[in-house]
């Protein structure tokens, strides 16, 4: 890693002077060479980022005697907690139109999914702290790692789905497939809130700390272990909540094969599109401040 990061500064040094003076003006006034600055930091990111995420894989479970067991057990026994509690009736859930334990499995796995993304930019840029400082790099390659952990994670948490479906003969639908660009909008949407709140995360550690207790609430008014509620106030919440129609499309599609409310469902994912542009270039431009605050 150290080599890229070399020939990624002797690039930098090799521009010319006139291109590498920092100047007091916003880059935000030339949107055209901000936007091309910022696609070219992405594609010389492959390399860094490929980097960056066999590191923090290898260091999630170097000292782990479960290892990658633990990205499965988590799921299998929050699930397990709500299946019991519904078994044994203290759970009172509405008909869910499928097998309750196959609803909270692949409901939690999405959900644990959706917190992980949001997580994931906070996380990588307080990893990447000692480095920020020092070394000239594509910081879009620190968002683009923690991405792909999440990706990484997911790819596990397949596993437990693969087994609902064999176990309760789930069967096979073009949903299945269509299901992919929901789960890819829960991902992007979690990224987007991650990192519309990492400026602020990079500084402060409240966030860290209230976003345990915010995701905490969150799950309980988002349609994970129960059906969408149909009684007042229930309702509004589910209706103002971004979360609840990408995870049903999500949901839905894999174990039904069909999308019950689309209108809902586009426009969060237009929202987390439009957004994800946004918030990566509130990025680009707070980045530099926060390092010289970090490192002051």
């Amino acid at each position: 890693m150290s080599e890229s990061l070399t020939n990624q500064n002797s690039t930098e040094d090799s521009k010319p002077l006139q291109e590498r003076i920092y100047t007091p003006e916003s880059k935000i006034l030339h949107p055209l060479f901000l936007f091309r600055e910022m696609w070219q930091d992405l594609l010389a990111s492959k390399e860094l980022t490929w980097q960056l995420l066999i590191r923090d894989i290898s260091a999630q479970y170097r000292q782990s005697l479960l290892g990658i067991v633990w990205v499965l057990l988590t799921p299998l026994a929050t699930a397990g907690i709500f299946i019991l509690l519904k078994k044994q009736a203290i759970l009172n859930v509405e008909d869910t139109g499928m097998p309750y334990a196959v609803f909270a499995l692949i409901g939690i796995t999405l959900w644990q999914t959706f917190v992980e993304s949001i997580n994931a930019p906070l996380k990588a840029l307080t990893a990447a702290r000692p480095m920020l400082a020092k070394i000239k790099f594509p910081y879009e390659a620190l968002i683009l790692a923690g991405a792909g952990q999440v990706l990484f994670n997911f790819g596990l948490k397949l596993l437990i789905i693969a087994l609902v479906f064999l176990f309760f003969k789930i069967p096979l639908t073009i949903g299945l497939f269509a299901s992919t660009f929901a789960i890819v909008m829960l991902i992007l949407l979690g990224l987007f809130i991650g990192l519309l709140l990492t400026p602020l995360g990079a500084l402060y550690t409240d966030i860290s700390r209230g976003l345990v207790i915010a995701t905490n609430l969150w799950f309980f008014i988002t349609p994970v272990i129960y059906p969408p509620l149909s009684t007042f106030p229930f309702n509004l919440l589910a209706t103002v909540n971004p979360v609840s129609p990408v995870l049903l499309a999500a949901r839905d599609l894999m174990i039904k094969g069909t999308l019950q409310n689309m209108v809902p469902f586009l426009i969060v994912s237009a929202i987390t599109l439009v957004g994800t542009i946004f918030v990566w270039i509130l990025y680009r431009l707070s980045l530099p401040i926060l390092i010289e605050r970090m490192s002051a």
